[in-house]
């Protein structure tokens, strides 16, 4: 059977690690904020080669906590790209924030410099950049133009956990750990994920991480004693314990994702219907989706085609932000020409790092029989 995603089969490869992790967070009942929870945050730290970790409850609340922490005020503009999950865009409405949002570019669907620069006004105090499928976005150029506007950075990392991004000097950095601070989740289908809901909060800056320790925690940092408005965002101790486990195997669950898109990539280069995902020369694509662009107004029927024959495929994201109900107040009259675009074509196949080339075969020859009709 092919799946989108095979967590069960990854379970088998390492169920007595899981097992055995669960169950000792069982007998130590250190449900909530236990070792685990720590020994997780430092190993991440490690991993991401940043200071400061704060584990807390899922993703989304990644991204609010990280705008409570910054102290933005009502009306204050923060922008996102069109093309991307609704949480990025959410959490900065529920704030009483501004979303603006624009366009991306048609080769990383990552959001786009020159359009970043041409929407900043003002009441901008922030810039969300998303990397989108598993790829960095253009952090040097980003970092360098909210330098100049005094701009505050924060990278939605929920889809890109693992992936490398080069700087023109050589530096190399994880995503998640180059703006003011990261966000990421821990949701199952990630490629770092839990068995349940979890995120976290990365930051190098002191300060801003005492300030989300204590947004996460009920805005105090001593028991009882409450310096500001905060929620209740916590990891708790069994999925941290499973995201040690698996942290351990990230590089080679992201190779074999990489692995995979090669496979994809070679037998589609011959293939004029469909444009295969770009890969930035200066970062590594983790590959959290692999999604390919449809022409001709073929995507919907190729989609119902693979579902005929018992192969899933989705569609990240079929309408704009700008188009969403919730956010028509946000973007009314835009039209943003890649987004667009990309809203009507794209199509994400099956991509985790349990697939293997008989299964990618049969999703291969699915798509080309398609187009050979």
């Amino acid at each position: 059977m092919i799946r989108m995603v095979d967590l069960k089969t990854q379970y088998e490869h390492i169920r007595e690690e899981i097992d055995r992790a669960v169950l000792d967070v069982i007998a130590s009942t250190e449900y909530i904020n236990g070792s685990a929870v720590k020994q997780f945050q430092a190993e991440l730290e490690k991993y991401q080669g940043i200071e400061h970790v704060i584990p807390c409850a899922n993703g989304t609340d990644a991204l609010q906590i990280a705008f409570m922490a910054l102290r933005l005020q009502p009306g204050d503009e923060v922008i996102v790209p069109a093309f991307t999950y609704v949480a990025t865009a959410e959490v900065i409405a529920l704030l009483g924030l501004t979303p603006v949002m624009v366009d991306v570019d048609p080769g990383t669907f990552n959001i786009a410099l020159e359009k970043v620069a041409e929407a900043i006004t003002p009441r901008t105090k922030a810039i969300v950049p998303v990397h989108l499928f598993g790829q960095s976005a253009d952090m040097e150029a980003l970092l360098d133009l909210a330098r100049r506007r005094q701009l505050y950075v924060i990278e939605d990392n929920a889809q890109a956990t693992g992936a490398d991004y080069t700087f023109s000097n050589g530096a190399r950095k994880k995503t998640g750990s180059m703006g003011h601070i990261g966000c990421t989740s821990f949701f199952p289908s990630k490629n770092l994920g839990c068995y349940g809901d979890g995120g976290a909060i990365t930051t190098s800056d002191a300060d801003l991480a005492q300030q989300l320790r204590m947004i996460a925690n009920h805005g105090q940092n001593k028991l009882y004693y409450h310096a500001v408005v905060g929620v209740n965002s916590r990891l708790d101790s069994i999925q941290a314990a499973i995201l040690s486990v698996k942290l351990r195997r990230l590089d080679t669950y992201n190779a074999a994702r990489r692995a995979a898109a090669d496979y994809y990539d070679a037998a589609f280069s011959g293939m004029p219907q469909v444009k295969t995902p770009a890969r930035q020369a200066n970062a590594t694509h983790v590959f959290h989706q692999y999604t390919l662009q449809v022409r001709e107004g073929n995507r919907d029927a190729l989609r119902q085609h693979l579902a005929d024959q018992g192969i899933p495929a989705m569609i990240y994201y079929p309408v704009p932000l700008y188009r969403q109900e919730a956010f028509s107040r946000y973007g009314a009259g835009a039209e943003l020409p890649v987004t667009e675009e990309l809203c009507r074509t794209v199509i994400s196949l099956p991509m985790h790092s349990e697939l293997n080339p008989g299964m990618q075969d049969q999703i291969i020859d699915a798509v080309q029989a398609y187009f050979q009709k």
